[in-house]
């Protein structure tokens, strides 16, 4: 089946077989990078153009490496070196870069919502690379993508999503990923960054639950995603103290083990060792976190070798 989409916005309106293609695929590219000679020429003469408004390292670096291994051309740009500091508008700065051949923009913005604004100015597939709170596909996909390689299926297993889901464009688009899939996912935190009308917008995902206790939320899960704690958020009047929110959320030997034996901790980064978990555990044999790194090459060469096949059936 072939991906029949000019963009990658998020996961919402992605069917279960889009997100299975997408992985089958990330599979077929992580055999390219275990190969001597990671490079093939499936993306010469293509144009890839990062625009990233808000700094990022790995999302950024991850991208950049997907396209030089597919042998597209790429361009860096950073809205702090580029005409957006003299007042250019979004749509300007989109047509600008279409002019000059971009075929696909990988976009990150502080903004929700900008890489949908920018889809419909540009022929260019545009990749959202994270927006605001809203959403970060490519990221939901390597997590995909790193459970179905350890456990072996996503559909049935139980997925703990811990900490400010209010905040997190990784745990919106994590929750339409493994939903969709079939997971159980329970999203667990505290009620000023987990309020009940979370579940609303999940309306259509069957197995969606909420708790404000992490032991019941960890009890035979067979994963565990801690998110990163914004410490603004103290400022804003969320949390009382780092102190008590590590005590009744962060993740430590004693609360693991209530999840199954072999649970795997993730974690999006950066991490907040000690505070949402302790620095024992992120590097433990069941932490994969590195491992959600090294899969988001594969997962985004994927994207990209989608992407591309769709904006030349669709020319």
């Amino acid at each position: 089946m072939p991906l029949d989409r000019k963009d990658l916005l998020d996961l919402d309106d992605f069917s279960s077989d889009e997100i299975m293609l997408l992985l089958e695929t990330t599979s077929a590219m992580a055999e390219i990078l275990s190969r001597p000679i990671r490079r093939v020429p499936t993306l010469r003469g293509k144009t890839i153009v990062n625009m990233f408004y808000e700094a990022s390292t790995r999302t950024r670096s991850s991208f950049e490496l997907a396209a030089k291994n597919l042998s597209a051309d790429l361009v860096n740009v950073s809205a702090s070196q580029s005409s957006v500091e003299k007042g250019e508008s979004l749509v300007d700065t989109m047509r600008t870069l279409l002019a000059l051949g971009a075929d696909m923009i990988v976009m990150r913005h502080w903004e929700a919502g900008a890489p949908y604004l920018a889809a419909t100015q540009v022929q260019a597939s545009v990749i959202n690379a994270g927006d605001g709170w809203h959403a970060h596909p490519s990221q939901a996909l390597l997590d995909l993508y790193t459970v179905q390689k350890r456990i072996g299926r996503i559909e049935g297993i139980k997925l703990a999503i811990v900490g400010d889901i209010l905040h997190s464009r990784v745990a919106r688009s994590n929750i339409w990923g493994f939903g969709k899939l079939g997971a159980h996912v329970t999203l667990c935190g505290p009620p000023t960054l987990l309020p009940p009308a979370v579940l609303d917008a999940y309306e259509t995902l069957p197995n969606l639950t909420l708790s404000y206790d992490l032991d019941e939320a960890l009890q035979d899960a067979d994963a565990v995603m801690m998110l990163r704690l914004q410490r603004e958020r103290m400022a804003g009047g969320l949390l009382p103290s780092l102190r008590e929110y590590s005590a009744r959320f962060g993740l430590n030997r004693e609360r693991m083990g209530r999840a199954k034996a072999n649970a795997l901790i993730m974690h999006p980064g950066p991490m907040n060792q000690g505070v949402e978990i302790t620095p024992e555990l992120a590097y433990s044999v069941q932490s994969v976190i590195e491992e959600q790194v090294a899969h988001g090459v594969a997962v985004r060469m994927a994207i990209f070798y989608l992407l591309a096949g769709t904006a030349e059936r669709l020319a």
